[in-house]
C-alpha cells in the first residue's frame, strides 16, 4: 500500500530518512515495521517566521517497495531518412526542440555559431585571465547557451505555457539529479549541468540528428514569402523548416531580420546592476538565527519585489553560494550575471537588481542615453525596433568605459551608492576579473540609478541588515531579457508574414529562463510537425 502526507517538520526531520520514518511513526500512527520505503516527493523551505520549517509532500511504502525509476522516461528513436528541420541555435530552447522533433519522427539539424560545452570552459577562463572576449564563444554564445555557464536554475512561474515536468523529467533522463523533481526551486548547478547537455546532444546525434559547432547563420534563405533553409558563415547552406532559437544576445540576427524587413517590435527589458553579499549575512538574515544555515538548511535565497515611481525594482535570478562572472559577448561591453554549483558552496551571494524598462521609456531624459547603433550613428528615431538593443550596447559600452576598458567591473558599496558616496575602498569579490571603484549613482542613468536607490532603501526596510556597505553593487546586468520580440502567430507559432520560420524561445521574445525556453522549444517543434502534416504542405 502506498499513502501521501503533507507534512512541515524542522530541518533536521527532512534531512534523515530515519528521523523521517520515526515522525510518521509518532505523528501519523504508522507502524514501524510496515514502513519499506519513504519518497520525498516535494520539498520547499519556509522561513517567514522565527522558526524555519520545511515543508513535504511524501510517500510512504507500506509493506511493498518503491519501482525503481524516479522519473518518466522519454522515447527516442531513429530519424534517419525523415524530413529534416533546420534548428538554429543550441540553447534550451534549441535543444529542447531538437529532442521533441525527434519524439515526432523529424530529423534535427542544429546549428551552433560556438564552440562545444566542454571547449567553450576555455573561452570563459580566458576572459578573466587575459581580459578578452571571443564573440563567438562566450557566457552567451556556445552549446548550452547562456544558462549553461550561469546557473541552471530550473524555476519557473510559466506553468501556463506548458508541461514544466516533462522538462524536468527530460533533464533527469540525461543525467540531472532527481532532486530537481523535488525541490521548489530545483537547480542543477553550474559544475553538473554540461555534462547533462552532452548527453542531450549525444541523443540528437544517436537518433539520426546533426550538431554543427562554429557555424554561424548569417542569412536566412527565403523563396516566395517561405523560409526554405539557412546560409552559414562555413559557406553551407541547410535546408528545411527553420526554428530560430539564437538566444537573446544574438545582436547580428536581429540587425538581419530588421535590414531584410522581417517584422520585430521593441520589447521591454529590465536593467541594474548584479549585488553582492557574503553568503553568510544572507543566511542570518533569512534564517532569522546568527547561526546562519546551520548543518541542515541549504544557502539562503531572497526575492525583493516593488514599484518605484511606477516602474518595477526587484531581485533577478538570485544565485545563493555562487559567484558573478562577465557575460559579455562582444569588444567594448561589460555585462555580469550570476552562477552557482550545484552545492552553492561559496562565500557569497549575488542577485540581479534591476529596473523596468518599457519602450516609450527610452524617451524620457533621464535615461541619459540615446540610442545608437553600434557604429556610433545615431539611430533616426526613438520608435526604431532596435531602440532597445541600442540602448543596452550604450550602457555596456559607457560600463566597459568606466571599467578602464577591460574586463574589470565598476563597483560600488550598497549603502554608499544610497547615499552617493563613492566607495574608497571595496570588499573582496567573486567577480574574477577584479573591480575598480566607481560612482555608479553618478554615471548611471538617473532613470535606473534613483530607482535602484529608492528600491534598495525599501529592501532595507523589510529584511534588516540587507543594506549594507558589506554589499557591493557590479556594473551592469542589462541582458535579463531579449530588446525585441520576433512577431509569430499565436496558433501557428510561424513568423506572421513567412512561412516555415519558427521564432523560438528567450531570443524571440517567448521564454525567461532554461525551462520556458525548454517549453517553448518543444511547442516549436509540434508546430513545425503540425506545419508538414497539413494538406497544403503535401
Amino acid at each position: 500500500m502506498i499513502q501521501e502526507y503533507q507534512l512541515r517538520v524542522l530541518p533536521e526531520v527532512a534531512a534523515n530518512e530515519q528521523r523521517l520514518k520515526d515522525y510518521l511513526v509518532h505523528e501519523k500512527g504508522l507502524d514501524a515495521r510496515d514502513i519499506t520505503a519513504t519518497r520525498i516527493l516535494k520539498r520547499s523551505i519556509d522561513a517567514r517566521q522565527r522558526t524555519v520549517f520545511v515543508n513535504l509532500k511524501v510517500r510512504a511504502y507500506l509493506n511493498e517497495m518503491p519501482r525503481e525509476d524516479e522519473f518518466e522516461k522519454t522515447i527516442y528513436r531513429s530519424v534517419d531518412g525523415k524530413p529534416q528541420v533546420v534548428v538554429v541555435g543550441a540553447g534550451p530552447a534549441g535543444l529542447f526542440a531538437a529532442l521533441r522533433l525527434i519524439e515526432l519522427g523529424l530529423r534535427p539539424i542544429v546549428v551552433e555559431r560556438g564552440k562545444d560545452v566542454r571547449e567553450r570552459k576555455k573561452d570563459l577562463a580566458a576572459i578573466g585571465r587575459e581580459q578578452s572576449v571571443n564573440p563567438e564563444s562566450n557566457y552567451s554564445f556556445g552549446e548550452g547557451g547562456a544558462g549553461a555557464y550561469s546557473d541552471g536554475k530550473l524555476y519557473t512561474r510559466s506553468k501556463k505555457r506548458g508541461n514544466t515536468d516533462k522538462i524536468l523529467n527530460v533533464f533527469c533522463r540525461h543525467g540531472a539529479s532527481t532532486s530537481i523533481l523535488i525541490d521548489a526551486h530545483p537547480h542543477i548547478g553550474t559544475d553538473k549541468l554540461p555534462r547533462v547537455i552532452e548527453n542531450m546532444r549525444n541523443t540528437i546525434l544517436a537518433c539520426g540528428g546533426e550538431v554543427h559547432f562554429e557555424t554561424r547563420m548569417d542569412a536566412l534563405i527565403i523563396e516566395k514569402n517561405e523560409v526554405k533553409g539557412i546560409e552559414t558563415n562555413t559557406g553551407k547552406t541547410f535546408l528545411g523548416p527553420v526554428i530560430l532559437a539564437t538566444g537573446h544576445s544574438a545582436r547580428d540576427v536581429y540587425r538581419w531580420l530588421a535590414a531584410n524587413r522581417i517584422e520585430i517590435e521593441c520589447k521591454g527589458i529590465a536593467v541594474g546592476v548584479r549585488l553582492e553579499h557574503p553568503a553568510a549575512l544572507i543566511d542570518r538574515i533569512q534564517y532569522h538565527s546568527r547561526e546562519g544555515r546551520g548543518r541542515y538548511l541549504p544557502a539562503a535565497e531572497y526575492s525583493f519585489v516593488s514599484q518605484v515611481d511606477g516602474r518595477g525594482v526587484y531581485s533577478f535570478c538570485m544565485c545563493p553560494g555562487g559567484f558573478i562572472v562577465p557575460a559579455a559577448s562582444g569588444p567594448q561591453q561589460i555585462v555580469v550575471n550570476g552562477m552557482s554549483p550545484s552545492n552553492r558552496g561559496s562565500r557569497w551571494s549575488n542577485s540581479g537588481m534591476v529596473v523596468e524598462l518599457r519602450p516609450e521609456d527610452l524617451e524620457d531624459k533621464r535615461l541619459n542615453i540615446h540610442p545608437t547603433d553600434a557604429d556610433g550613428s545615431r539611430s533616426p528615431d526613438f520608435s526604431s525596433q532596435l531602440a532597445m538593443m541600442y540602448f543596452q550596447e550604450n550602457l555596456e559600452r559607457l560600463c566597459w568605459q568606466q571599467g578602464n576598458m577591460k574586463q574589470t567591473a565598476p563597483a560600488q558599496r550598497m549603502d554608499d551608492f544610497t547615499r552617493k558616496k563613492l566607495s574608497y575602498d571595496l570588499p573582496e569579490t567573486s567577480y574574477a576579473p577584479g573591480l575598480v571603484s566607481s560612482p555608479l549613482h553618478f554615471w548611471m542613468p538617473p532613470f535606473i540609478a534613483e530607482r535602484l536607490s529608492k528600491g534598495f532603501q525599501q529592501f532595507g526596510r523589510y529584511s534588516r541588515g540587507f543594506l549594507t556597505n558589506e554589499a557591493v553593487m557590479i556594473g551592469v546586468e542589462t541582458r535579463t531579457s531579449a530588446p525585441v520580440r520576433i512577431i509569430r502567430d499565436k496558433e501557428t507559432l510561424q513568423h506572421v508574414r513567412i512561412k516555415g520560420l519558427f521564432p523560438c524561445g528567450e531570443g524571440a521574445g517567448y521564454a525567461g529562463g532554461i525551462v520556458s525556453a525548454g517549453i517553448d522549444g518543444e511547442r516549436c517543434a509540434e508546430a513545425v510537425k503540425a506545419m508538414l502534416s497539413s494538406p497544403a504542405s503535401l
